[in-house]
């Protein structure tokens, strides 16, 4: 394995990362304008580093080339990691459970950042569109007396 710092296809693979961005910012957006603390920076920045880890788990599996290196084996890490945070998000108080809507948030968007990562661009942002427009109708036919509280 060599190491080549000016490598074009590493610019190709930014692109890639620069799309996982502008996706997740879009679903951040959401949340943002809602009031969420898991808003326009926590998705962006969970849609750029699950592509990330999964641009450098693709990269490694056709470097390496060994029956040894599994790269799903990432992937699920990174499920599992963004698990954590979902659940860090999750508030109960008392009888109400908060938050459970931008945990699953967050997890989708990590799925969108994966896509990304595997070249999957248009599953992505149809995926995108998809959630944004999802938590767009939700939001317009929440009842009105859980609108104050959290979700």
């Amino acid at each position: 394995m060599s190491l080549n710092f000016f490598d074009v296809g590493q610019l190709d693979l930014f692109w890639s990362l620069l799309l996982a961005l502008v996706l997740g910012s879009v679903v951040g957006l959401e949340r943002e304008r809602v009031g969420k603390e898991a808003g326009l920076r926590t998705n962006a920045l969970v849609s750029v580093g699950s592509a990330l880890f999964t641009i450098l788990s693709v990269h490694m599996a056709s470097q390496l080339q060994t029956p040894a290196f599994d790269p799903s084996r990432i992937a699920s890490q990174v499920v599992v990691g963004i698990g954590f945070i979902g659940a860090g998000l999750i508030i109960f108080r008392g009888e109400r459970i908060e938050n459970l809507t931008t945990a699953a948030t967050v997890w989708v968007v990590a799925a969108i950042g994966m896509a990304v990562g595997f070249g999957m661009y248009l599953l992505a942002i149809l995926t995108t569109l998809l959630v944004y427009i999802f938590l767009e109708i939700a939001q317009r036919f929440k009842p009105r007396e859980h609108k104050s509280q959290s979700e």
